[in-house]
């Protein structure tokens, strides 16, 4: 393959770091503050604008007008010590051969933070996030055939890495080869035993682990 590409969160590093807790509770007070909500009403909002519109952001920006830059600076000043250096993982992703980029619904700051605590940042050429994607949020298609022209490269040549079964099946309908890392979250599972997924596994180190 010539071309990997790679979700961030849950996928780089092992869900259980629950990073997105931290996120998600930083969302939570957002939109506490801008509708002076408690936190149970603010939660609700928060989810119900998450299953209409793909992201919380999007919902927002849709329905509330919020400034994506602010909302997004705030819900990523988070800890990321968490998440620990992952020495093996660096390794692997040294000896794959090909491009290797990221995916993400995040922000580029956030990535690069993540990869920065992980130690592997300097095996990926560019970090393609909700900003590029024009806050439109996977999996719609258009993001990932943005990032196809954005990034330069041949879907049939590329694989696709994913903690979010769903988010496959643009990258799959694209002609990419498609992973899906098992998820026990409601969430993630949906899509799971569609088509679009090719591969499954445990973990990232793991597949790399296995790959020839």
């Amino acid at each position: 393959m010539e071309t990997w590409v790679f979700d961030l969160d849950n996928t780089l590093y092992p869900a259980r770091s629950n990073l997105f807790v931290q996120v998600s509770a930083r969302m939570t007070r957002f939109i506490q503050d801008r509708f002076e909500l408690e936190a149970g009403p603010a939660k609700e909002l928060q989810r119900d604008l998450f299953r209409r519109y793909g992201t919380t952001l999007r919902g927002l920006m849709t329905e509330h007008a919020v400034e994506p830059g602010t909302f997004l600076d705030f819900v990523h000043d988070i800890d990321v010590t968490p998440v620990d250096p992952s020495p093996r993982l660096d390794d692997l992703l040294a000896r794959l051969p090909g491009r290797k980029l990221v995916f993400t619904n995040g922000s580029v700051p956030h990535a690069e933070r993540v990869m920065a605590r992980l130690g592997v940042a300097r095996h990926f050429d560019s970090v393609f996030d909700i900003v590029a994607a024009d806050y439109v949020p996977k999996p719609d298609p258009r993001p990932y055939a943005r990032l196809v022209e954005v990034a330069g490269f041949a879907p049939a040549g590329a694989v696709m890495i994913e903690d979010m079964a769903k988010n496959l099946a643009p990258a799959a309908a694209l002609g990419m080869r498609t992973v899906w890392l098992r998820s026990e979250h409601d969430w993630a599972r949906d899509g799971a035993e569609g088509e679009h997924v090719h591969h499954v596994a445990e973990d990232l180190v793991g597949f790399l682990e296995s790959l020839p």
